[in-house]
């Protein structure tokens, strides 16, 4: 039965995205911005620089999500569950929102729209700069948008996607190691770090494989371990082998330079054509994993 709810929400996915048009028509929201909604009443009402103060709201959203989802899914109707299923996927909204960025030639318009995507400074950037970020950003969301609520919702259904859901959109918004969140938000950043830990590494295979890039499936896991992070660097180091070049490196965050380690061994300076080669994965992708879900189905 997961199967073809999994095969209904990516094709929804892929059609509709994140059904726009929703996100304005209160109270029809995306269910992950009830999710934020939630963190940020929390953060106004309970924020304390502890670590106790970040479990409690940690544990009250995936109870309030597990709530909900658990009653949901007891509909058994599989285009309804698809439905609800296909708001935890991110395929097409990611595929989308960096092949903007490199729709344009002016570098002012590009550093804008990629300052929509990351959290590094992007007043400085030059165009090389920018198309780094933009093929860093496809494969690390690549893991977190497309293939762990994948995996979650194959294995637990629904209620699997939405807790991953929750727990990635608490890391994104409190997971953070600096002064106000670093003990606010550790409880979220681990357990972000435990629930990536295997979608992150088949991300990062199915990079190399679908990619065809023997060195990417060789040495993904050398360059990416030296991430601060035990899961990011994975994919972003076997997109850097498969495209051929170097990605990472030091970067500014906040108006200070982070000397983040180099991932891949191949040309410094990043094109447009590279960001295209980089989202030409998407239709490879998209392909393999409607056919395993076919025959999931089967």
């Amino acid at each position: 039965m997961f199967y073809s709810i999994a095969l209904i929400a990516y094709v929804l996915d892929n059609i509709f995205g994140e059904f726009e048009k929703l996100k304005f028509k209160s109270p029809l929201k995306h269910p992950i911005i009830f999710m934020g909604d939630y963190i940020n009443w929390f953060k106004e009402k309970y924020y304390e620089d502890s670590i106790k103060a970040g479990a409690i709201l940690t544990l009250s959203l995936l109870l309030i999500v597990y709530l909900i989802t658990s009653f949901l899914a007891s509909f058994d109707n599989i285009f309804f569950q698809g439905f609800l299923a296909s708001f935890t996927l991110a395929s097409k909204m990611l595929y989308d929102s960096v092949k903007d960025v490199v729709s344009s030639n002016d570098l002012e318009i590009k550093k804008q729209k990629i300052s929509m995507l990351v959290s590094r400074d992007t007043s400085d950037m030059t165009n090389s700069d920018v198309n780094k970020a933009a093929v860093e950003t496809y494969a690390e969301n690549l893991s977190d948008g497309v293939i762990a609520p994948l995996f979650y919702l194959l294995c637990f259904g629904i209620v699997g996607a939405y807790l991953y859901k929750a727990i990635n959109t608490l890391d994104s918004m409190v997971g953070y190691r600096n002064e106000k969140y670093e003990n606010f938000g550790k409880v979220s950043a681990i357990l972000d770090d435990i629930v990536n830990y295997i979608p992150a590494r088949i991300t990062a295979i199915l990079i190399a494989v679908l990619f065809k890039s023997k060195k990417a499936l060789l040495e993904f896991n050398h360059f990416g371990k030296k991430h601060e992070s035990p899961n990011a660097g994975l994919p972003i180091s076997a997109m850097a082998f498969s495209i051929k070049v170097k990605l990472g490196g030091p970067t500014s965050y906040f108006g200070k330079i982070k000397d983040k380690p180099f991932f891949g061994i191949g040309k410094e300076n990043i094109e447009n054509s590279d960001v295209l080669k980089t989202l030409s994965l998407k239709y490879r992708l998209d392909i393999f994993i409607i056919i395993v879900l076919i025959l999931g189905v089967l």
